[in-house]
């Protein structure tokens, strides 16, 4: 009985065995069958993942020509966009037309998002956009500039091409282009209108090609006291749009320039021509006609890293002394009117006492050949001053040193001093031009007696907070007058041109060490000439809605006086007459309106001026928001970019699958000529990192470009390579490019492998428990046969 007990209680151990086997089979099954799958899913996930790394590439994948961005996937990068930029001039009388056409080509395998920042003239009207893809032109709307942004990220997000003009300074544009496929060319076209220069008989028009790195102060925080004494800080950011007005920048001894960019001028001045010169660029001259030549540059195409700048002047005799024209739209009539005053040497002798103060700049992105061309024209300035002035130096880097610490006698001694301590000048450290502006307003002690105040500002104007500076000039002035001298290939035209504006002086460029004897002999036959002031225009016949600019700025010797004005007749009669004095002497000329030349475009370079009016007054507005209305309504009507408008292009036709993603880089820039990059970014620049000269940025811990190319050449990469991807620092930026616009995220797909391998594991452990419990049964299943068969003696 007791045998027939425990071989009933072995089989159904046995059967209970069984059962564990089964599900221990069944789990290893069933383990089985979840790796398969895992590694089908990694296998499927390995292939969309190849498809989404095809934005992405190793440094041995791509040509030595190519610059190359890190991204957030170890090892791979992206292939930057290549841009070709094809300028076309057309000078009619005192108007230039221009077309920039930037052609796009994204060389690598994935979609990628391009963006340009870019210069054009300061007084440049930017008024039409167009986007050719294959042979179809796409026009761009004008809209508010929010509205703008919202579109084009729609269209981005919707994978449809797009592209969107953007301006962040009246000299400083951003384009985007969104949406470029695998080894694609978009081309983007951008048109403006402009005046000619004229000044000293000579005329010119100037064509910047790099945005040269801004200085951007750090934020400000003001304390606020209260009654209790508590208080709490405000930061206020003296740099509006910081993040848009940088660009990462190439070094020059480690990469071949980039971005050419091919220009033609076709000349039709209105006058028989004499000589006709480019400033910085081998040219080819064609002669047309006695009154038209054709300008191109030598070699097709140039580097984009100087300004481009063209000047010609009348045949003997031929000189224009006043010009008039017209343009009708939409119901109204639109005038640009130039006069030049005449001479009166005799009774507009200059004042027998001047009080020069001279500021000089020799910060880091002044080094190389713009502080060699501020010490000479520093040191000729102060060599002409006579024993009557009296004068004093300030030089600033992210420090200040007034020379004198005041205004002293122009005495052969003390001008021998300093003409020593500005030879010995070098250029280092940041831009903080805010104090020395100050102390030279400021601080130099009453104007004496008959005395003439003058503040001369010697700079290459690399800085983000003009709006700071403009304050300052208006709100310390007083009686002086303030002349900005623009030294280097890419000075901020901008800020230069505006701050000689309210300061009531003028604007000198000085872009080579040739034209510092030329060019500083013009500044100061107008610093010995008196201004011809209290200019005004009128109109007899007829009535003028606006007039700009407004006021009217004071003049020098050889300056014209330029004014636009709309009139709310389409045929208006009458006389435009323009008054004013030089010395004491009055003068005054007459333009009968019917004999006025037809002229395309001036309603815009009206509608420029008049935003530039706003904008130069907007410190004495109250209210923001109508100020910006007042500026978005000028905008609208005449098809103008702005501060608050931008202009958007998109192609209703989807072109990126929504399967792929979309990468994103900022085109990088070339050093303008003559910078030296250790001295702007600091001598241990690190890759994609900071620099010295630079108000808010944190260096990174990175080692220098040289070792970071180093280890980059290590891991394959040949030397050209690794010295592009390690040469690329954000030009006065705060984080590095790669953190910022040049990463690529990959999306998770629809099977995700970390749950596969949960439910794998999960599978394997239950196997092995069962596998486990098996063993168990066994050994136990063992014993009772061994004890019932020693009970039974078997």
């Amino acid at each position: 009985m007791f045998l027939e007990d425990e071989l009933a209680i072995g089989r159904m151990r046995m059967r209970r065995i069984s059962i564990s086997f089964l599900v221990a089979a069944t789990a290893f099954v069933a383990c089985l069958a979840a790796m398969l799958g895992l590694a089908s899913a990694a296998r499927a996930e390995a292939q969309q993942a190849a498809g989404q790394l095809a934005a992405l590439v190793r440094p041995n994948d791509v040509n030595s020509g190519s610059l190359l961005f890190p991204s957030k996937e170890p090892g791979f990068y992206v292939e930057a966009p290549r841009l070709k930029t094809d300028v076309t001039i057309n000078v009619s009388g005192p108007i230039a037309r221009v077309k920039v056409t930037q052609r796009f080509q994204n060389p690598s395998q994935g979609w990628v998002e391009g963006t340009y920042v870019f210069p054009l003239p300061e007084n440049s009207a930017v008024d039409a956009l167009k986007m050719q893809i294959g042979e179809r032109f796409i026009e761009g709307q004008i809209k508010p500039r929010q509205e703008a942004r919202e579109i084009y990220e729609q269209a981005k997000a919707e994978g449809k091409k797009t592209a969107l003009l953007e301006q962040q300074r009246p000299n400083i544009f951003t384009n985007q282009v969104a949406n470029i496929g695998p080894s694609e060319e978009i081309i983007v076209q951008i048109e403006y209108q402009q005046t000619v220069h004229q000044s000293g008989g000579k005329f010119s028009l100037r064509f910047p090609m790099v945005v040269a790195p801004r200085y951007n102060p750090a934020p400000i925080v003001q304390t606020v006291e209260f009654n209790n004494g508590a208080g709490f800080a405000t930061p206020r950011d003296p740099v509006e749009n910081r993040e848009k007005i940088e660009a990462s920048v190439l070094d020059p001894s480690e990469n071949a320039k980039i971005n050419p960019v091919s220009l033609t001028v076709n000349l039709k001045a209105g006058f028989p021509l004499g000589d006709v010169n480019s400033s910085f660029h081998a040219v080819d001259i064609r002669q047309d006609s006695d009154q038209a030549r054709t300008i191109s540059l030598k070699g097709d195409a140039v580097p984009a890293d100087k300004d481009f700048e063209l000047t010609w002047k009348a045949a003997p005799g031929k000189t224009p002394s006043a010009g008039l024209f017209r343009e009708v739209k939409d119901g109204k009539t639109y005038l640009l009117a130039f006069v030049t005053p005449p001479t009166v040497p005799d009774a507009a002798a200059a004042p027998t006492k001047r009080e020069v103060v001279f500021v000089i700049d020799n910060s880091g992105s002044m080094s190389g050949q713009s502080i060699e061309q501020a010490r000479q024209s520093l040191a000729l300035a102060i060599s002409r001053l006579s024993k009557d002035d009296r004068f004093n130096v300030i030089r600033f880097d992210d420090t200040m040193t007034d020379y004198f610490n005041g205004l002293v006698a122009a005495s052969p001694d003390n001008r021998e001093k300093a003409i020593t301590y500005v030879r010995g000048l070098t250029a280092d450290g940041g831009t903080e031009m805010l104090p020395p502006l100050e102390d030279a307003l400021r601080n130099q002690g009453p104007v004496a007696s008959g005395a003439l105040r003058q503040v001369v500002f010697l700079t290459d104007g690399a800085i983000g907070n003009e709006q700071q500076l403009y304050q300052e000039i208006s709100a310390n002035r007083g009686d002086a007058r303030v002349f900005t001298v623009g030294i280097g290939s890419a000075p901020n035209t901008y800020f230069m041109t505006k701050a000689a504006e309210i300061g009531r002086g003028t604007f000198t460029a000085i872009g080579s060490t040739d034209q510092v004897a030329s060019r500083t002999g013009e500044l100061f036959a107008k610093l010995q000439n008196p201004a011809m002031t209290d200019i005004t225009a009128t109109f007899e016949g007829t009535q003028a809605e606006d007039i700009t600019p407004n006021p009217m700025p004071d003049l020098y010797s050889g300056e014209p006086v330029v004014l636009t004005a709309e009139l709310p007749r389409d045929k208006p009669a009458g006389k435009l007459q323009i008054v004013g004095k030089t010395g004491d002497q009055p003068w005054r000329v007459e333009m009968d309106i019917a004999h006025a030349a037809d002229g395309d475009g001036i309603s815009k370079l009206w509608a420029r001026r008049k935003i530039d009016d706003f904008e130069a007054r907007a410190y004495q507005r109250q209210d923001p928001a109508a100020l910006d209305k007042d500026i978005e309504t000028v905008a609208l009507a005449h098809h103008l970019v702005s501060r608050v408008t931008s202009l958007v292009a998109v192609d209703v036709t989807p072109s990126r699958p929504a399967n792929e993603p979309l990468g994103a880089a900022k085109l990088p820039l070339n050093l303008p000529d003559g910078w030296d990059f250790g001295k702007v970014f600091g001598e241990n620049a690190a890759p994609l990192g900071g620099g010295q000269d630079h108000g808010s940025i944190t260096p990174t811990e990175s080692a220098g470009p040289q070792q970071a190319a180093a280890d980059i050449q290590e891991r394959g990469a040949s030397p050209e390579i690794a010295n592009l991807m390690a040469a690329a620092p954000t030009a006065k930026a705060a984080t590095m490019i790669a953190q910022k616009t040049s990463t690529v995220n990959l999306p998770q797909t629809a099977s995700r492998a970390d749950e596969q391998i949960m439910r794998g594991l999960t599978m394997l452990l239950l196997a092995l428990t069962a596998a486990s419990g098996l063993a168990v049964w066994r050994r136990r299943l063992k014993g009772v046969f061994t004890t019932g068969g020693r009970r039974n003696g078997l």
